[in-house]
């Protein structure tokens, strides 16, 4: 395992819940690190701007007081994940409002930025920076990052095609720094299988869809509980970037998910029309055949944790 920085020391449980566009909110935030996961969200769910700095001081003073009625097992700590592409017109007043409050973790995606990284280690936090290969994990570790999520093959939203087997161990060749691993993981199994291949943390988002707390509608929500891995579709069209989005929203919007053309990657788009296309095509991993209903996030939680033991408990019968 590897010698974990800063907020990454004070996680209970192995798992970190990824920022969900559009549907992480400071509720599901807050019962993720309740439960005694990271728990994040985008800063771009925070819209117009200006949310943002209520939902910080939100999140902030929720977990400040369940840590203080419970000194024995406080909070895990929060992120946030900052879109560093050079679409994202908000960047610099979202940085400053994690200045303001001291964001313990910020995910960093769609680009590696070392004033992003220094700004972020100038108040004590942490930087993990999400990849999909090798090639960009040398990068983001050049420019600063302290860790990486390494975004495998059936991670949802934007999502490599690597395997996590081989992604993992070339990471691990030369990085032995702070890991989580996406990419279809919805059981405590999984989080102990990615743990077993070298990762620190399992990266759980698809899941956390299917909670009572997300930001999704019901139908959304009810989608996840009723299709697997069959009903994912891997496509850039609708951002410009690759990424697994469900079947059912994509025959909804009146296309056809088995012949979808491809979308010009210079187009890409962090805006009002991303926010649009993701509200409709809706974002899903290959993982969700182990959600069978929609359940607080505590629940999720609690599951993944008796799954997890019971894992680790039939490899040393």
């Amino acid at each position: 395992m590897s010698k974990l920085p800063g907020a990454l020391q004070r996680v209970p449980f192995p798992v970190i819940g990824s920022p969900l566009f559009i549907i992480s909110n400071p509720k599901l935030v807050i019962a993720q690190c309740k439960a005694g996961v990271v728990g994040s969200m985008p800063a771009l769910n925070a819209r117009p701007a200006a949310q943002l700095d209520e939902w910080l001081a939100e999140i902030t003073e929720a977990l400040a007081a369940h840590d203080r009625a419970h000194p024995d097992s406080p909070a895990a700590p929060f992120a946030i994940n900052q879109i560093v592409h050079k679409s994202n017109d908000r960047l610099e007043h979202d940085m400053a409002l994690c200045a303001k409050y001291k964001v313990p973790i910020v995910i960093t995606s769609l680009g590696a930025r070392e004033d992003v990284n220094q700004a972020v280690h100038s108040w004590g936090g942490v930087v993990l920076h999400d990849i999909i290969n090798n090639f960009f994990a040398c990068k983001a570790i050049e420019k600063g990052a302290d860790g990486l999520i390494a975004v495998a093959a059936g991670a949802g939203g934007h999502a490599g095609v690597k395997s996590p087997f081989a992604l993992v161990q070339e990471i691990r060749q030369w990085f032995d720094g702070p890991l989580a691993l996406s990419g279809a993981m919805a059981t405590g199994d999984a989080v102990l299988a990615a743990q077993a291949m070298g990762a620190d943390f399992a990266y759980i988002g698809s899941a956390f869809i299917a909670t009572e707390e997300a930001r999704a509608s019901d139908a959304y929500k009810q989608c996840v509980v009723d299709s697997n891995s069959d009903d994912i579709v891997y496509s850039n069209l609708f951002t410009g970037v690759h990424g697994n989005y469900l079947k059912p929203s994509i025959q909804a919007a009146g296309l056809d998910p088995d012949h979808l053309p491809e979308s010009d990657p210079s187009k890409m788009n962090f805006g009002g029309d991303a926010k649009k296309a993701w509200k409709d095509i809706w974002g899903c991993g290959q993982g969700i055949g182990a959600i069978k209903a929609v359940v607080p996030a505590a629940e999720l939680v609690a599951r993944l944790q008796r799954e997890y033991a019971a894992a680790k408990a039939r490899l040393l019968a």
